[in-house]
């Protein structure tokens, strides 16, 4: 019972806090589910060691692959951003 008064409190004094300075509001994107967040770290490590491995087993190729993931990447995590700031 007391944790749920805690936590109420909490709250109250975080609403007053961003009410009263609007630069302390939680402006990012909404973090991820935990199980998402786990697959894609997972999925991300093994991507990043396949690719490290193709940079030395395939010379040129395999830069020039991890480039172009890399790259992808980045413009897709750029255009997510992009449409949730769009959506807001």
């Amino acid at each position: 019972m007391a944790s749920r008064d805690t936590r109420q409190e909490f709250e109250d004094i975080v609403e007053r806090l961003t009410a009263d300075y609007p630069s302390l509001a939680r402006t990012g994107m909404p973090p991820w589910p935990r199980p998402v967040l786990i697959t894609v770290l997972i999925t991300g490590a093994v991507v990043w060691g396949f690719l490290s491995v193709a940079m030395v087993a395939w010379g040129l190729w395999g830069v020039a692959l991890t480039c172009a993931t890399v790259l992808a990447t980045a413009a897709a995590l750029t255009v997510r951003t992009h449409r949730w700031r769009a959506g807001r």
